[in-house]
């Protein structure tokens, strides 16, 4: 009975023993997962900080008299008039009027910086197209200069740095109270390309290249990484070949971005003598660091398909060719578009290959098709990012954003197309 007793104490102990680490292995999970939470909570929390007021704009709303002696031009049709008048006089005798103090030549010029400096070419784009609203008076929504617009979002965060003067810090909230300075929802972010100024610049263009290039990507890996998983997985030899192919497609998944850059540059460009810096190129290397994740994720499909609908198929006289191509990629090809989805959100965010292909290049203009310039949203923000500019700051927070909703999107798209396709067995 004695030993019993202490059997049975040994076993209750082992198993309180097992039971403590059992509970410290769960807390472990649970800790660890709450810290993946946390990191993220405050990553998003800071772009979001940093960002949201990259949506919003500042605009000075001012009734311009243009007058032809004010800015020496008699005739708008005229290209050599246009190239000399002076456009910004008009914007300053229109702030002068609700600013009656700033009179002195130094004043004067300390005012006019208070718009941005596409202002002036407002005025001169409407008269080149509408030359008979010269003398008129008209209403324009000038955007602030980047620096007025910094001190009107930012002027109670320590963070940011108020880099106009006191006087135009006076100015500015006396246009504030009489409703001269208003803030919006920032539709240039979504309808310009790049700029030298934070406050014309938008994401327009970098949203076109990313699509262009996306869809060259897409027109390339989802063809050819599907027939390379069904070649593999229904028609190859199991023999030292092609576990050779096999064995460097799972290795090519885990090479960095930037040698599939390398390799762009080389043959795309160095050998075959492409253009840099276009949609086509940046596909093709996309494309090709895409591949690997499109095959084995198309392959692990397809081994998914019970080897009883092969079977059924043969059974009532089907070929090979026919049990592949009408059961077994139908059946296989919802995890075949999650896995080629995830692959191009993987390539979405990409910015290491294109660097090197030329899409860093500042593109100012919208690309209108796969030959021209372009840059895409990662390299965009990267651009934005590394400007010492403050208004630069906000809007490329602002573009993580966006670039998060489309990856976000895609991979909600990945599962929804999993959950909505998907067979069970």
């Amino acid at each position: 009975m004695t030993d019993q007793r202490s059997q049975a104490e040994i076993v209750r102990n082992s198993l309180k023993r097992r039971y403590r680490k059992e509970r410290r292995f769960r807390l472990y999970g649970m800790l660890a997962i709450f810290i993946a939470l946390a990191s993220l909570a405050i990553l998003f929390a800071d772009i979001i900080n940093k960002g949201h007021t990259g949506f919003v704009k500042t605009t000075i709303t001012l009734d311009v008299a243009l007058d032809s002696e004010m800015m020496y031009l008699d005739d708008p049709t005229d290209e050599d008039q246009l190239s000399m008048a002076d456009f910004v006089a008009p914007i300053i005798a229109a702030l002068q009027e609700h600013l009656p103090e700033a009179d002195s030549a130094a004043e004067k010029r300390e005012l006019g910086r208070l718009i941005g400096t596409y202002g002036a070419s407002q005025i001169r784009d409407l008269l080149k197209d509408n030359p008979e609203l010269l003398n008129t008076t008209q209403t324009f929504e000038f955007l602030a200069h980047d620096r007025v617009s910094v001190y009107v979002k930012h002027a109670d965060n320590p963070r940011y740095s108020i880099k106009v003067s006191e006087q135009q810090q006076r100015w500015v909230d006396e246009l504030l109270e009489k409703g001269i300075i208003d803030t919006s929802f920032n539709d240039v972010l979504f309808s310009r390309g790049d700029s030298r100024e934070p406050a014309n610049a938008g994401i327009l263009g970098a949203i076109v290249g990313s699509l262009l290039t996306m869809l060259v990507t897409l027109a390339i890996a989802f063809p050819v990484g599907i027939a390379a998983a069904v070649y593999l997985e229904e028609f190859a030899p199991q023999n030292k070949i092609t576990d050779f192919i096999e064995v460097n497609i799972n290795n090519l998944a885990a090479v960095p971005s930037i040698i599939f850059g390398l390799l762009g540059l080389a043959v795309f460009i160095g050998l075959f003598g492409m253009p840099r810096s276009v949609p086509v190129v940046g596909g093709m290397v996309l494309a090709l660091m895409t591949l690997p994740t499109i095959i084995i994720s198309g392959r692990a499909a397809i081994k998914s398909v019970p080897p009883s609908i092969r079977e059924a198929a043969e059974g009532v006289g089907a070929s090979k060719m026919q049990v592949v191509l009408h059961h077994v990629i139908p059946l296989a090809m919802p995890g075949m578009l999650t896995g080629s989805i995830i692959g191009m959100a993987q390539a979405l965010g990409e910015t290491a290959p294109l660097l090197l292909i030329g899409m860093v290049a500042f593109i100012v203009d919208v690309p209108g098709g796969f030959l021209d310039s372009a840059t895409v949203l990662p390299v965009q923000i990267y651009l934005w990012a590394s400007s010492s500019e403050q208004g630069f700051v906000e809007l490329a927070s602002a573009g993580i954003m966006v670039l998060l909703t489309f990856m976000i999107t895609m991979n909600a798209l990945a599962i929804w197309l999993r959950k909505r396709l998907e067979r069970r067995w």
